[in-house]
């Protein structure tokens, strides 16, 4: 049998060849967070565009004047015009919009789309408050109108005619609203427009007649 000096171990063959170099093992873990990072910086900015593209299609079901209604909602309560608004004038532009909710929801709000402000000063002692920027204004406003139920806002509109809320559009109301709007409707006009829609011949057209009206 051969000596088993003709086969030198594994041992013996490393030390002739000198120290086999050692693996380092920080490059696998490396490797690994890099490669985390860049999916997570991925991911985020796949996220990202799906929500642009979602808040361009939301945006383009809403009409040119729900549009504007919610812009100048917003630059009317930015009271400090910094194109960022705290708890106070959110509650009064979202009513504006006709929209009047408690407290709890529009906190929810801004704990859910706002920022926290940051100091003006760094040396001088700073209270931060959530903020609301007008692109995520524009983005809440918009799911919450195109959310609402039409009769709301027909309704919404008929008490803008209804002066002192009396549940009914008269003469008067009507009179009033084509002069406000500068229309220059003869009065034979604004009486033809009432007998036309009023249903109970009351001489005033009620919220009933008025959907009716505007869901035709």
């Amino acid at each position: 049998m051969a000596s088993s000096a003709a086969h030198p171990t594994f041992s013996s063959r490393s030390n002739a060849f000198g120290k086999l170099p050692e693996r380092p093992m920080t490059t696998f873990g490396t490797s690994t967070n890099q490669q985390r990072g860049d999916f997570q910086r991925a991911e985020r900015e796949r996220e990202r565009i799906e929500r642009e593209s979602r808040e361009r299609e939301e945006q383009n079901q809403l009409s040119e004047e729900q549009k504007e209604e919610i812009k100048e909602a917003f630059h009317l309560f930015d009271l400090d015009k910094d194109l960022k608004i705290d708890y106070h004038e959110l509650k009064v532009a979202m009513k504006a919009l006709g929209f009047d909710l408690p407290k709890a929801e529009i906190l929810s709000i801004l704990q859910t789309h706002g920022a926290l402000s940051e100091p003006p000063n760094p040396n001088v002692p700073h209270h931060p408050r959530l903020l609301l920027s007008f692109r995520d204004f524009q983005s809440v406003m918009t799911q919450r109108i195109l959310a609402r139920d039409p009769r709301e806002e027909i309704l919404r509109a008929f008490e803008l005619f209804d002066e002192g809320g009396k549940g009914k559009i008269n003469l008067n109301d009507l009179r009033r609203v084509a002069r406000e709007l500068g229309e220059g409707l003869e009065e034979e006009e604004l009486a033809a427009m009432i007998e036309e829609f009023d249903m109970d011949s009351d001489g005033a057209i009620n919220r009933e007649e008025f959907l009716e009206i505007c869901m035709q």
